[in-house]
């Protein structure tokens, strides 16, 4: 693997957000949980959601499902510390619940500029499975860590709604529905008996290369073997040859840019948000690889 690790600082000085900066230092051993979980404060509204861009192309300043995914995210970067921000999220989360158990995919904007089309025309009232079960997903994946999270009222509510969801599903879903409904399984995997035949029936959606194209992004726009099983050792990965994992790791080592840091394939909504999502994706893809035992 040729991932030029000596120019990743440098890029993120010159492109991340502070959030990301601290996440990186936290990875490579030279930060604390303490100065990630400070970094995240500057996106929670007193209600305990975020908002502010944490979603980085969903600029407005209420609290929102998107945001509260990335939070999740944080808060799994900092495990096996813990923070009373999780739960108090979960509270917030519980708040927004639709009556079945769903999260809406967006809540009404109070600024609409800079904000993708796809979170601005969010319907409050219907429940959304794509940002439900990758925001239960992250929530399992800290409640690995932190018992207040793990029993939580709002992540039993959510892992039934994407159960049943899941279940009603009779036709292949949208590329992200795909991706997060495989991860939803996968982090429920060990604690519920129905994950297991989902996950099967959502395998047959899947083609084996991995890569399912994104209806509605840019051209080139698609899902990969490691949007579906990002860690090794989890059922997900069962879903795919080791090859296939093998290639896609190369693949995306390969796609570091000469400037240190990594970039994304679908539409660049402002300027912002286009930074924010290099410096983001640059600390998951090098925690990706490490994970992988690649870096």
């Amino acid at each position: 693997m040729n991932v030029n690790l000596s120019a990743i600082p440098g890029f993120l000085a010159g492109h991340a957000r502070v959030l990301d900066r601290r996440r990186y230092d936290l990875l490579i051993g030279d930060g604390d949980a303490a100065s990630v979980l400070g970094a995240l404060e500057a996106y929670r509204n007193p209600d305990g959601g975020y908002g502010w861009g944490l979603e980085p192309d969903l600029r407005s300043p209420e609290s929102q499902p998107g945001a509260a995914l990335h939070a999740f995210e944080v808060f799994e970067n900092v495990a096996p510390a813990t923070s009373p921000r999780a739960v108090a999220l979960c509270d917030w989360l519980d708040s927004v619940t639709l009556p079945d158990g769903g999260l809406p995919f967006s809540l009404p904007l109070t600024v609409g500029e800079a904000t993708a089309p796809w979170w601005a025309g969010g319907d409050p009232d219907t429940s959304s499975l794509q940002i439900t079960s990758i925001s239960a997903a992250a929530a399992h994946r800290v409640a690995v860590h932190d018992p207040a999270v793990a029993a939580h009222p709002w992540l039993e509510r959510a892992t039934r709604h994407c159960l049943d969801a899941i279940q009603e599903l009779d036709k292949a879903p949208h590329a992200y529905v795909l991706a997060f409904a495989v991860r939803f399984l996968d982090a429920v995997y060990d604690t519920q008996p129905r994950a297991a035949d989902l996950l099967k029936r959502l395998a047959a959606h899947i083609p084996a290369d991995g890569r399912v194209p994104v209806e509605g992004g840019t051209e080139n726009e698609a899902l990969r073997p490691l949007d579906f099983a990002p860690h090794p050792g989890r059922p997900a990965r069962d879903l795919f040859e080791p090859d296939v994992i093998a290639a896609d790791l190369v693949r995306l080592a390969g796609e570091q840019k000469d400037d240190g840091g990594w970039d994304v394939d679908y539409a660049r909504i402002s300027p912002a948000g286009a930074l924010d999502w290099r410096g983001a994706v640059t600390v998951n893809n090098l925690a990706l690889l490490r994970e992988n035992g690649l870096v």
